[in-house]
């Protein structure tokens, strides 16, 4: 075995990773095992550099090579995450593009803990510990790009799985222009966004791109002139001028004690990742109300919703009323590849769906075909649709006067349309297919 004064510089890490995962014999995986059981290999991967290009390694382990490899392929194909599942007979490795997931190989079953333990290491976590499930995260330069990736394993009956969510640095550089919104949506979001103080909430399921609006809206809004904070678990992207702030529960640092200290910071907008509770929503409350703009997310399903939500939670109506600005519902739909898009004639139902939106007695409809830009799917990228609800004066009397859900809702839809008819809208305009939108909408947001 190695002694303690053989374990203190990077570079015999590295020699000694390498040779470990050099294969799949028998020698290999006693290294391995060997590894595993050695008190100073926690401290050991603290040294391992934040971000180090793995396009320059000089390695040809065949775990190294293939994690590389993966990680180049996600970032090829920008993938959302990637997934590493053992089964009892095999081994699959899935990338999630554009929201659904397709497996990209089957590596040999027994590589799965070399790969998993590989990982381990590389997003600081305890190799040995395979009882619980862990989080980390890797930041590293891939073909010139800085990427993080969260890491997060789970034990499972055959091993443990593991998730790789991939975080594009630079795609956190885009504006209001970028999201892809109707002329008029664009309109009332940035009327919204440029008011000088109340609530603006983003409502939608998970991965509904909720705070890619939200970065979009803030870097509408950074222009050196105003003092920007946010409060996120975790930060995704970095974004210049902004100053970001990590959410940590494990030392007590929550949303609220976040927004507490953010408010003595003499800040002008604020944006909270997301409303959990109700401290968090009175303090937003309360510093819309002391002239800062707030921008957070809500997980409600409609944009009246989040109205409702927050009364739930506690927030008295009087208060909700005179802070509250503007509710976004959002959901992500797959965008046709526009060198492959092919149009097809509306059947009776579809040109009923679309009555209220076009007079054209023949219909035409875009579906997807499939290329070489496409990789042969027909989908390249993924653009949201929107229900934008700006608070006028009659829904702040009408949640002043707690009038219910149904009402308030039939009001946003006479005044605001709904999340689905925009979905209808890009149909026509040829962005996404009517079987997209009608995946992620419900009949009652017509």
């Amino acid at each position: 075995s190695l002694s303690h004064d053989q374990l203190c510089d990077e570079q015999a890490f590295n020699a000694l990773l390498s040779s470990s995962y050099a294969g799949d014999r028998g020698e290999s995986q006693q290294v391995a095992a060997g590894l595993e059981d050695h008190p100073d290999l926690l401290s050991l991967a603290d040294q391992v550099p934040e971000a180090e290009d793995l396009m320059d390694q000089e390695d040809d382990a065949p775990i190294v090579r293939l994690i590389n490899a993966l990680l180049s392929e996600a970032i090829r194909v920008s993938a959302s995450d990637i997934h590493i599942e053992a089964f009892e007979k095999k081994l699959s490795v899935r990338l999630r593009v554009d929201g659904q997931l397709r497996e990209i190989v089957q590596p040999r079953r027994e590589l799965a803990p070399l790969l998993v333990s590989r990982i381990k290491v590389m997003a600081k976590l305890d190799i040995a510990e395979k009882r619980i499930p862990q989080d980390g995260r890797i930041s590293l330069r891939l073909a010139g790009r800085e990427v993080d990736v969260r890491v997060s394993t789970l034990p499972s009956s055959h091993g443990e799985r593991v998730v790789m969510r991939l975080l594009d640095k630079q795609a956190g550089r885009l504006n209001m222009t970028h999201l892809g919104l109707m002329a008029e949506d664009y309109e009332r979001l940035k009327y919204l966004v440029h008011r000088p103080h109340g609530i603006i909430l983003v409502t939608g399921p998970t991965g509904s791109g909720k705070t890619t609006t939200l970065y979009a809206a803030l870097s509408d809004l950074n222009d050196q002139t105003r003092n920007i904070l946010t409060a996120e678990d975790p930060i995704e992207y970095q974004l210049e001028g902004i100053g970001q702030t990590q959410v940590n529960t494990k030392v007590d640092m929550t949303f609220a004690r976040a927004l507490k200290a953010m408010l003595r910071q003499d800040p002008d907008v604020v944006m909270v990742g997301e409303i959990r509770d109700l401290e968090t929503a009175e303090i937003a409350v309360q510093a819309s109300l002391t002239g800062h703009l707030v921008l957070s997310t809500l997980h409600t399903n409609t944009a009246i919703g989040a109205v409702t939500r927050l009364k739930d939670m506690g927030i008295e109506p009087f208060l909700l009323s005179s802070s509250l600005i503007g509710v976004i519902a959002q959901r992500l739909v797959r965008t046709l590849c526009p060198h492959c898009v092919s149009w097809r004639e509306a059947d009776d139902f579809e040109q009923q769906l679309f009555q209220h939106l076009s007079n054209e007695p023949h219909l035409k409809l875009p579906e997807p075909q499939g290329c070489e830009h496409c990789s042969y799917l027909g989908f390249s990228g993924r653009s949201a649709i929107y229900e934008i609800v700006p608070i006028d004066e009659h829904i702040r009397r009408m949640i002043h006067g707690n009038s219910a859900e149904y009402e308030l809702e039939a009001y946003a839809r006479r005044h605001a349309g709904s999340i689905r008819e925009d979905g209808l809208k890009k149909v026509l305009a040829g962005k996404t297919t009517l079987e997209e939108v009608l995946r992620v909408t419900n009949q009652s947001e017509e």
